[in-house]
């Protein structure tokens, strides 16, 4: 029995500690690759620590782990003890079970409840930009409070009560005996409620989601953002560098066993703290004077140059240009989102304040129609003559979606078609170059569908043969009945979760954009790509401008900026996709290059 215990024992350890020592490890594998260690380095800490927006990210984290875990283990100490003072058993229970809500609850049902819950206080306020550090606060220590009352209450049930009543008789208020009696006795209790808290908070994602705001990013959404794409090694050595401050502070709770060592942890917390606002300090010498303007860009992910091997640093390029113009200082908060939907979630909140967004064709009439976009002023947008004529013009084919580019302007591009592993289907299977591939029992557990709705429906439209822009409600049951149909082979339904799921061979087949084929290529050459002959979607992505944007005029001059040759060319080099630009289309290099990549399409007419 103990030998089975044994076995048990060390599998859950295996399974759950090999995996981080993985992670530790190939954090300082010099080659940047998981198939093969090639030497220790430290290349990867030395690129984290350049990382202006990852610092920034663990710094923000840092403190608002701290100052949740300090407002939560006090109100939760005090709470504590005023339901170990109640006498009435029904009281406590009941207080205590509203209490353990926030921590019974789904984290996704407590992130909708806290945003509805601050969206109506801004509406009744009448304020605007509801979210940021402020809600983020208010949510943790929400889900904090439990855990800490959790921790504290069973210290109060072990203290001999005969003790403070002594002290009392001897002279001592009732207050004063609580802190010269009883706050010792209980003090691990405190120190574990704490540690707890700070690492809750640290480590929250779901809820962070829904009341976060783009000037106030946390250090899991950040590493979120970057592993829904092409993981960057210097995650992994991010990821170490959390998985060791986490050891820090379970240790501390682990020695958590007297005064001088709660001291010691309330020590060590303010100086992590300090630390984490100190970490954007390293990123650079350079310091900017004077005032100094956020511009919130919002985009897909791996939609734009960053500045990755060798590439134009787009966003990096235009605050150096818009200096040099016109003497003012702008920084780009650039964040990213996996679909339309999410997107149209974020503005329709009227909580969170973006300056441009990069939405889809059929998404921007809907945000036309509910006037969550403004009109463009095209005097700011000189560049726009720089737009191919089948995209804006008096002939244009492609501005179905915005007649006159009123309120979008053209970014990018693309068909929709099919991926599959080469390795994992069989080549000989007849529904290759059709449809028919995503509903093929064969390859069933291994197919990825879109999660948005007009990508997906267009999927069984087409194949069965339905007009895609039918008004018609039999045609949509038919088309939304051949996807139930579909469910019982699907493995799951993704946006940029699709690039990791490919890359590593986690599934064999996926519907998804022309453009990220070729990302996904680069790591896994195992990979074909066609248009399936019964025909595909095209559609266009654009850049607007939210009617609560706070800068306008400088959104328009990112625009304008945006089609301009250069970031416009390493725009569409870095993405794979069309682009709408003359400018880059007659570009030799672009067209030599695009050439090689067998993807360069010029825009077919639309089904």
């Amino acid at each position: 029995m103990k030998a089975l215990s044994r076995i048990y024992v060390g599998l859950i350890f295996f399974l759950l500690y090999v995996p981080i020592l993985v992670l530790i490890i190939f954090s300082f594998n010099e080659g940047g690759s998981l198939a093969s260690f090639t030497g220790v380095s430290l290349k990867w800490y030395r690129e984290l620590f350049a990382d202006e927006e990852a610092l920034t990210s663990l710094r923000n984290s840092v403190v608002l782990a701290v100052s949740a875990a300090l407002i939560a283990t006090v109100i939760g100490t005090f709470g504590a003890l005023g339901l170990n003072t109640m006498r009435k058993r029904w009281l406590r229970g009941a207080v205590q079970t509203v209490t353990n809500i926030p921590m019974m609850n789904p984290d996704i049902v407590t992130g909708v409840s806290m945003m509805l819950l601050f969206v109506a206080a801004a509406t009744i306020l009448g304020t605007s930009n509801t979210f940021g550090f402020g809600t983020l606060l208010i949510a943790h220590v929400t889900f904090d409070l439990p855990y800490v009352i959790l921790s504290v209450m069973p210290r109060f049930k072990t203290l001999d009560s005969s003790l403070s009543e002594a002290a009392q008789d001897l002279g001592c208020t009732p207050s004063r005996a609580f802190f010269a009696v009883e706050l010792p006795e209980i003090v691990p209790g405190i120190v574990s409620g704490l540690m707890m808290s700070f690492t809750l908070s640290l480590d929250d994602f779901v809820i962070s989601h829904f009341v976060s705001s783009p000037d106030f990013q946390t250090l899991p959404l950040y590493v979120y953002n970057q592993t829904a794409h092409n993981v960057k090694f210097s995650m992994y050595a991010l990821c170490a560098l959390i998985v060791v401050l986490i050891l820090v502070v379970l240790l501390a709770v682990n020695f958590a066993g007297s005064f001088r060592t709660a001291r010691a942890v309330a020590l060590c917390m303010v100086l992590i703290c300090l630390c984490g606002c100190a970490l954007p300090l390293l990123t650079s010498c350079e310091e900017i004077s004077g005032k100094v303007t956020t511009l919130y860009v919002y985009n897909w992910g791996e939609y734009i140059s960053d500045g990755s091997e060798d590439s134009l640093d787009s966003n990096a390029a235009f605050e150096e240009w818009y200096y040099e113009t016109f003497g003012e200082h702008v920084r780009v908060n650039y964040s990213t989102f996996s679909s339309n939907e999410d997107m149209y979630a974020k503005l329709a909140s009227g909580s969170v304040s973006y300056d441009v967004v990069v939405p889809s064709d059929y998404m921007i009439q809907r945000l036309i129609a509910e006037g969550l976009v403004q009109k463009l002023d095209h005097e700011n947008i000189p560049n726009l003559a720089n737009l191919h004529g089948d995209f804006y013009g008096e002939n244009a084919k492609f501005d179905y979606y915005d007649k006159g580019c009123l309120y979008s302007v053209p970014y990018m591009y693309g068909m929709v078609g099919i991926i599959y592993n080469t390795t994992m289907v069989d080549p000989d299977d007849p529904n290759i170059g059709s449809w028919k591939l995503l509903w093929d029992e064969r390859n069933a557990g291994n197919i990825l569908q879109f999660n948005n709705s007009r990508d997906a429906f267009g999927s069984a439209q087409y194949l069965l043969g339905l007009d895609v822009n039918s008004d018609s409600e039999a045609d949509w049951r038919q088309a939304l009945e051949k996807l139930k149909e579909q469910k019982r082979v699907v493995q799951g339904y993704v946006m940029d979760e699709i690039y990791n799921k490919m890359e590593n061979g986690s599934a064999a087949i996926a519907s998804y954009y022309a453009g990220d084929f070729m990302t996904m290529y680069e790591e896994n050459e195992d990979l074909e790509f066609y248009y399936p002959s019964e025909g595909t979607n095209l559609y266009v992505d654009a850049m607007c401008i939210p009617t609560s944007a706070k800068n306008k005029l400088i959104a328009e001059r990112y625009i304008d900026f945006m089609l301009t040759e250069e970031p416009a060319v390493a725009n569409a080099e870095y993405t794979y996709y069309g682009s709408p630009n003359r400018l880059v289309r007659e570009n030799e290099e672009y067209i030599e290059y695009m050439n090689s990549c067998l993807l360069y399409t010029s825009p077919s007419p639309r089904d």
